[in-house]
């Protein structure tokens, strides 16, 4: 696997400026601000181009890809959400309910292990198992009813030179997920309120962004903070993966950016609101059997400096609304 600058890929436009009456073209030479210098991960077989791109943007949402035909993966990753679906456990085309909450998919591309405990290395891993996993499709049977519709067939010959195949309708899709970038917050406009500036000195002064590292906010690390172990049988997160035992308890950093979108919190949906979330982080997280984190102690912080801390926060999303695609018929 090999990292670039995003300001070396040629890329389509997925996004409205929010509020603006018509369709903002994006730079698609140039990374969002606050991102240009975050290394995105790509494979050698799999080159970012705009027609891979603009295919998987539909395939995303489109519901033939399950084995029901009625759930794409949009249902647990919602537009208006920042890509997650605001429920503590999604549901699978079969009916089962998931154990852990959606993350949201933007920034996905930077992060070279994916799901909450880093099962999956690659991008390209990851959206098989939860095409297959999640809404039960068959890439077989996928692919054959793809390249049966006409618009389809011509779409994976331009991106691919190919027809549709369980190769060529992953790496769509992944190449579509590699254009979810969020950036040019207020915050990397340098517009933050005076309640925001001081939760960002907060932020940066009450170890939150040691773990939460700019510009993803995020680590890439797993770290046990104590969500959910207090259960008769719990989710040992990281552990499950690596068997080893020090990992028990232990979950992927999660981004911050488009925070204030992605309720309810952590990987088991537990927390209903962004303040009840940071006031636990802030207090030291939760103690249980297993090793804490040693970052988590009480910072003691009073109800106004929680308040800040969320503005600066809420002052992380990117402000865009997301244009959903016409499917082929």
């Amino acid at each position: 696997m090999r990292s670039a600058t995003l300001s070396t890929l040629l890329l389509l436009s997925f996004f409205t400026s929010c509020g603006a009456e018509t369709q903002a073209e994006v730079d698609p030479l140039q990374a969002p601000l606050g991102l240009e210098n975050a290394q995105l991960e790509l494979v050698d077989n799999n080159a970012l181009t705009a027609a891979k791109a603009a295919l998987g943007k539909k395939l995303f949402f489109d519901p033939r890809l399950s084995n029901s035909g009625k759930m794409g993966c949009v249902n647990c990753h919602h537009t208006d959400k920042a890509f997650t679906d605001g429920i503590a456990h999604s549901i699978k085309d079969s009916g089962k309910q998931n154990s852990r909450n959606s993350p949201t998919m933007y920034n996905v591309g930077y992060y070279p292990e994916l799901y909450w405990d880093g099962r999956k290395v690659g991008l390209e891993s990851n959206v098989l198992a939860a095409w297959t996993g999640q809404l039960g499709g068959a890439p077989a049977d996928v692919a054959k009813t793809l390249n049966g519709i006409a618009a389809y067939k011509a779409e994976f010959q331009a991106a691919f030179k190919a027809d549709a195949s369980e190769t060529t309708i992953v790496n769509a899709l992944t190449s579509f997920l590699r254009t979810l970038r969020s950036g040019n917050s207020l915050y990397d406009q340098k517009k933050l309120s005076a309640d925001a500036q001081a939760g960002q000195e907060l932020f940066a002064t009450k170890a939150c962004a040691t773990c939460h590292v700019p510009p993803l906010f995020s680590d890439k690390a797993y770290h046990n903070v104590g969500i959910g172990l207090a259960a008769e049988n719990p989710d040992l997160g990281r552990a499950n993966k690596t068997k080893d035992a020090g990992d028990n308890g232990k979950f992927k950093t999660p981004t911050l950016r488009d925070i204030s979108k992605t309720a309810p919190y952590f990987h088991d949906g537990s927390v209903a609101s962004l303040k009840e979330a940071v006031k636990l982080m802030a207090s030291g997280g939760l103690d249980h059997k297993f090793a804490k984190d040693g970052l988590l102690i009480d910072r003691q912080l009073s109800d106004q400096e929680i308040d800040q801390l969320v503005a600066f926060l809420e002052s992380l999303d990117n402000g865009v609304t997301f244009v959903e695609p016409v499917l082929p018929k």
